[in-house]
């Protein structure tokens, strides 16, 4: 029997969190519940090879049956791992927030407001908490996102996103397997005729583990997918169905 649909679902992915994932829903659970909403926690692990699903389990107390959780096996990456929490996710309205603990919940309650006039409301971050040469090689992949695509967002990898499971539905299924799929999104979105809105959210340093991303081997394949991906976008998907923006 399939489960009763909720007002919001966050997928949180995680991979070798369990230092970060106590506080993480321990802040974020407020912020859902308010207003008497309804929601659930889709914590992807992403072969987590620390207590990262028990820390979670442990934080949420009683709320643990508002958790669900998607296991790899294998490590599969960022991209397939936020996909795979969204797809299994049975909320009106989507979201993904990372899980080391570098966004504000508080803010993830500021975009769930804005959704009231938009489609879709992602995250800039403010003054990234990030070494200089993530910030960096961020600044030079979203210069080419932005050309390659024609469009005009900034900072598409931002792990805070808010959407509707209409505007989900809608760009679905997500072709990238790379962190190329937030620009897919944007792209999609847009020639859907959905409204998309960012917001300047806070950026944490992190507290505890340890941070992936930003390695040049990654980078590369980010930079090579973005060229391969609207290649096959111009080639084989036509916005079917579009529909106008709200006014």
């Amino acid at each position: 029997m399939a489960l009763p649909e909720v007002d919001v679902s966050l997928t949180i992915p995680a991979h070798n969190e369990a230092e970060n994932i106590g506080r993480v829903l321990h802040d974020v659970m407020a912020v859902l519940g308010e207003g008497g909403r309804t929601y659930e926690i889709v914590l992807v692990d992403d072969a987590s090879a620390d207590d990262t699903v028990a820390a979670a389990r442990s934080a949420m107390g009683e709320a643990a049956r508002n958790l669900t959780v998607v296991t790899h096996k294998q490590q599969r990456g960022y991209a397939i791992t936020v996909c795979d929490g969204l797809r299994a996710s049975r909320g009106k309205v989507l979201a993904f927030m990372d899980g080391d603990g570098q966004f504000d919940p508080r803010d993830l309650g500021t975009l769930l407001a804005d959704l009231d006039h938009a489609d879709m409301v992602a995250g800039i971050r403010n003054r990234r908490a990030d070494p200089w040469y993530r910030s960096f090689v961020s600044g030079v992949y979203n210069r080419v996102v932005r050309l390659t695509f024609g469009i005009r967002e900034l900072d598409f990898d931002c792990g805070l996103k808010v959407f509707t499971r209409e505007l989900w539905d809608a760009v679905t299924p997500i072709r990238a397997r790379s962190a190329v799929f937030n620009p897919e999104m944007f792209f999609k979105a847009h020639r859907l005729g959905f409204r998309v809105i960012q917001v300047r959210v806070q950026h944490l340093p992190r507290l505890a583990g340890v941070r992936s991303g930003g390695r040049l081997i990654p980078v590369a394949r980010a930079m090579r997918d973005v060229i391969r991906l609207r290649v096959s976008l111009a080639m084989n998907w036509r916005p079917e169905g579009a529909r106008r923006e709200r006014a």
